[in-house]
């Protein structure tokens, strides 16, 4: 089947619409547009059999219920077939008791992987790096991390980033390094010397400096 897949000029850019796609994945066809109103996770792997790879769908795999609680589902790739990614899967299940209960697309011609800047000819002409993008209900492309193929990436710091994103969405503050559900936040800096002066002055939040105030949520 033909892909339209949406072409920006290099790598894709945080805070703007991620690419478009409509792709043969393992639960059929899916596009972009179907994870409108929902978080996704979008993530890339060098090959279907491998061993980093495998060590790190299952933990996507096990964390994925955490992630649907967060209104976030979750989306392999590799340059694989179909055929590749359902037996992978089954071989997972037989040798590690371990289901993968999310979709795997297909890109063997390599199209979803170029928009998103998945190939990095110095990593490989051929193979998708690590790469994982994290895009919000509206389709917009929120946050792009990468790893190098010889080392495997931490989901729940994934998971924490959805966490701490969404959280930054619904009360208007950022999350300090490390941040967790429970943590203080930081307020967002004063934009005046009045304004920092009253910040500072009225007691309602923890200031070291009129810069750098935090509060409880």
């Amino acid at each position: 089947m033909e892909t339209p897949v949406q072409q920006i000029g290099g790598l894709p850019r945080i805070n703007e619409p991620a690419p478009d796609f409509q792709v043969l994945t393992t639960d059929g066809e899916k596009s972009l547009t179907d994870y409108r109103g929902k978080w996704l996770v979008l993530f890339s792997h060098p090959a279907d059999f491998t061993p980093v790879c495998t060590t790190e769908f299952m933990a996507f795999a096990k964390a994925a219920p955490e992630f649907a609680k967060l209104n976030c589902d979750l989306l392999g790739l590799s340059i694989d077939s179909i055929h590749s990614h359902i037996a992978w899967m089954r071989n997972i299940k037989q040798n590690f008791g371990v289901e993968i209960p999310f979709p795997i697309i297909e890109d063997l011609k390599m199209e979803v992987a170029n928009a998103y800047g998945m190939i990095h000819p110095g990593a490989a002409d051929t193979s998708a790096v690590r790469a994982t993008f994290i895009i919000d209900p509206n389709g917009i492309l929120r946050a792009m991390v990468y790893y190098p193929m010889s080392n495997g990436r931490s989901i729940p710091e994934f998971l924490r980033l959805v966490k701490a994103m969404q959280t930054s969405d619904e009360n208007g503050i950022a999350t300090p390094e490390g941040w967790q559900p429970g943590d203080k936040v930081i307020v967002p800096p004063a934009k005046t010397a009045s304004a920092a002066n009253d910040r500072v002055e009225s007691g309602d939040y923890e200031c070291k400096d009129f810069y750098f105030c935090t509060k409880s949520l």
